[in-house]
Formats: structure tokens, C-alpha cells, sequence
């Protein structure tokens, strides 16, 4: 099987899909990541947060929205900024802004034995609550092919794409950067692992792979070795890759 569109290594010095083949941690970010962006699950958490905001900080909508956003390029999640600058319980913001309507999950088979078929252990590594990452996990069918799952409370509520918390990460799975696998639909999430040595695929949104494999440059934010808008067909390319299909 080949890589889908744009699924390829994006620099002259990357290796084709071999890199994958001493790796024993697999680490998969959730929201937009294990699910297509336009499912339409992460906005109704963006949007529950202004909610939040607007009424905890007593604030207009429209400042709510700004607050929100700022604290996110601040801090790298709104929660820290709220945690740090008016001292929001953290249980309290992750249980209200994760209250959303999962119906559009539809459980996914090919995925779920993708992840599973890898060789290690399979993480998720995510900005938002476990409990969310097991209501999502559990949609999609895909529970059982991770072994754990790191929320930002197991972080300290420092998140990605703070360098404490890959450090975290490392010590948490055991496992040297240079066999571990990231796979993040954010750039700004990769940058840290890609200078820490590990395998880094950016999911982008469907129709846009080969688009941004093309485009985005050596010094380019997006921080990834390969691009995909497929994941279930890239971990298959993967398998294939590493001769897994045969086993």
C-alpha cells in the first residue's frame, strides 16, 4: 500500500517511512487528531469556554472571545491562563467546557485496528480531560488500542506545547524520544518533539494533505515530518512500510 496525497516526508534529511521502525510509543493528540476536524466536536468546546469565561469572569461575550484566544496564544490553553490569572478551579472548567454532544463520533473500525496493529504502546496525549478522551475513545471505537491516556490534569495543567510536558511524557512512557511517533493536528504541538528527536506527523484536514506537504517549508512552525489528512490510511502505510501486514 502506498501513502495517501502528501503523505511523505516534508525535508531533504527525512527518511521515508522506515523512521517508524525502531518506534515503541505511539502518542496521538485527540480533538482533530483521532476524529476529522469537521465533525465539529472542538468548536462546541471553544464555544463552551467563552460561556464559561463570559460568565465566571463577568464579562461581555465578545471579551470573553478575545480572553479565550489570548490565553491560548499566551499560554497555550485558555485553562493555564485562567488558572494563572484568576485562579479558575481547573476540575470545575474541563467538566463545563467538555459537556458537548459527541453524536457525530462514529466508531471506526479501520482506526482502531491501525492503531492497535502498531508495535509498543499506543497514547493519547491531550490539552483536555481524560474523561473527555475516554467519551471520545469510546465513539470511535478505539478504547482498547491505547494503553493510557495523559490529560492536563496527569500535566500539572501545564499543556502542550510546554517542554515540561513531553519531558513528562519521556519519563511517564519509558520510552527515548527517538522511539516515539507524535502525531498532532497543531504544528506549534510538534515543535518540541521534533527537536527532541521524535517521528512527528502533522494530521491536517481532509482535502489539504498534499496542499500543505507542498507549501510548508524546512523552517515552517508546522514542526512534522510527514503530513496526512488520512490517519487510519497512513498507520496502514505504516504497517506496510514495516512489514506488519504480513505477520
Amino acid at each position: 500500500m502506498t501513502a495517501p496525497n502528501g503523505d511523505k516526508p516534508r525535508r531533504g534529511k527525512a527518511v521515508g517511512l522506515d523512521r517508524f521502525r525502531n518506534v515503541s510509543a505511539w502518542v496521538f493528540d485527540l480533538d482533530n487528531t483521532l476524529y476529522p476536524a469537521a465533525l465539529a466536536i472542538f468548536p462546541q468546546v471553544e464555544a463552551r469556554m467563552g460561556d464559561f469565561i463570559r460568565d465566571r469572569l463577568g464579562v461581555s461575550a465578545e471579551r470573553a472571545s478575545v480572553l479565550r484566544k489570548d490565553f491560548y496564544e499566551r499560554y497555550g490553553a485558555t485553562l493555564r491562563g485562567l488558572i494563572l490569572e484568576h485562579r479558575i478551579d481547573a476540575d470545575e472548567f474541563l467538566e463545563y467546557v467538555h459537556d458537548v454532544d459527541r453524536s457525530s463520533l462514529r466508531p471506526d473500525p479501520s482506526l482502531a485496528a491501525a492503531i492497535a496493529g502498531l508495535p509498543g504502546k499506543h497514547f493519547i496525549l491531550t490539552n483536555g480531560s481524560r474523561k473527555h478522551a475516554e467519551a471520545v475513545a469510546a465513539r470511535l471505537g478505539v478504547a482498547d488500542s491505547f494503553h493510557d491516556i495523559f490529560d492536563i490534569a496527569w500535566a500539572g495543567h501545564l499543556p502542550k506545547p510546554s517542554p515540561e510536558t513531553y519531558d513528562l511524557l519521556v519519563r511517564r512512557t519509558g520510552v527515548a524520544p527517538a522511539k516515539t511517533a507524535m502525531f498532532e493536528d497543531l504544528g506549534r504541538n510538534l515543535m518540541v518533539p521534533r527537536r527532541l528527536g521524535m517521528a512527528t506527523v502533522l494530521v491536517a484536514p481532509q482535502g489539504t494533505a498534499a496542499l500543505l506537504s507542498a507549501s510548508l517549508g524546512p523552517e515552517s512552525e508546522a514542526e512534522a515530518d510527514f503530513v496526512t489528512d488520512d490517519l487510519a490510511a497512513f498507520l496502514l502505510s505504516v504497517h506496510s512500510a514495516l512489514g506488519l501486514a504480513e505477520r
